[in-house]
């Protein structure tokens, strides 16, 4: 089954202060601000929502297609993804440009001052889907260049290819209509509790309301799991038990790639979001979107310790 990955590929480079932020801002200068963090030097990490999304799901052995722009530095990351055997003609390069970047530094009171430079994913990726067969075919659009999430939302619509409305960070970006629009006719919105909320308020709609444009709602509840609804049932699907809690970074990404792979070999939608869960168990016992690693028989082995065995097959995840 060919899976489609659209959103953003960003090198996250994370630095910790030793200190913290409030000893070193003083609130009734806020209004002149200029401030310097000596930190405890850089690590660079692999990240981004499409290249994060599309790691885990090459730990569990697919090969999606990541659907997104780079730019004149992507050589390293290229080198990374093509060790996990991912395609990347769908990755348009910029060469004028750079790849997106996170700038990243967190205090010892675990706030967090960034700053993001979009690079290359001001640029749509602009793949084509000559040839593609909609019934063999599955995609999540997930944040990352505006363009390219409106404009591959019409394309499976119109193609009928089963998709995964996914709109995080880039909610505030997106107009009323824009995200009624592309709701509509998804066969999955996923989201963290917060990002529903927003979609709620902006839109005027309520859960039931959602559930007339889509075939289900995934929410997100960090260490509280999951939340499966749909038309006729509401499943709560707790959090997998990690054998650490290190970083909850791309967590989420990790999740999307476990439901995804769950859908694509005819798991139910509950069954399919346990998937979730244990991805994203893995996620958090390691620092970074793509520092985890497992293998198929750790994978379902940790399933089995979390969950009871399903008999249920059907999948909801085909175009509306």
């Amino acid at each position: 089954m060919q899976i489609f990955v659209s959103g953003s590929l960003a090198y996250d480079r994370i630095m910790d202060f030793p200190g913290r932020f409030s000893d070193h801002i003083l609130p009734d200068k806020i209004h002149v601000l200029n401030v310097c963090f000596t930190v405890n030097g850089l690590k660079e990490e692999f990240g981004g929502t499409a290249g994060n999304i599309a790691y885990s799901l090459s730990l569990l052995g697919e090969r999606p297609l990541i659907l997104a722009a780079a730019g004149k530095d992507f050589d390293r990351y290229e080198t990374w993804l093509r060790k996990h055997k991912l395609p990347l003609q769908g990755v348009r390069r910029i060469s004028e440009e750079l790849t997106a970047g996170a700038y990243i530094t967190t205090d010892q009171a675990d706030n967090q001052i960034t700053g993001f430079n979009p690079g290359a994913m001001k640029y749509p990726s602009l793949f084509k889907f000559d040839g593609v067969k909609p019934q063999r075919s599955l995609a999540i659009v997930a944040p990352g260049n505006l363009e390219d999430m409106i404009t591959y939302a019409r394309t499976y619509r119109e193609k009928k290819i089963a998709y995964i409305f996914d709109p995080g960070q880039s909610i505030p970006a997106l107009s009323v209509d824009r995200l009624a629009e592309m709701l509509t006719g998804s066969s999955l919105l996923i989201s963290n509790d917060y990002e529903l909320e927003m979609i709620m308020r902006a839109t005027g709609f309520e859960k039931t309301h959602i559930l007339q444009r889509t075939g289900g709602i995934i929410t997100t509840l960090g260490e509280n799991g999951s939340l499966v609804c749909t038309r006729g049932q509401q499943v709560k699907i707790p959090a997998a038990r990690a054998s650490q809690v290190l970083d909850p970074t791309g967590a989420g990404d990790a999740y999307r790639a476990g439901l995804i792979k769950g859908l694509v070999t005819g798991k139910s939608l509950p069954d399919a979001a346990r998937m979730g869960a244990i991805c994203a168990s893995y996620a958090i016992e390691c620092y970074g979107t793509q520092g985890h690693r497992f293998s198929q028989e750790e994978f379902w082995a940790r399933y089995e310790a979390n969950f009871e065995p399903s008999s249920s097959t059907a999948s909801c995840c085909r175009p509306r």
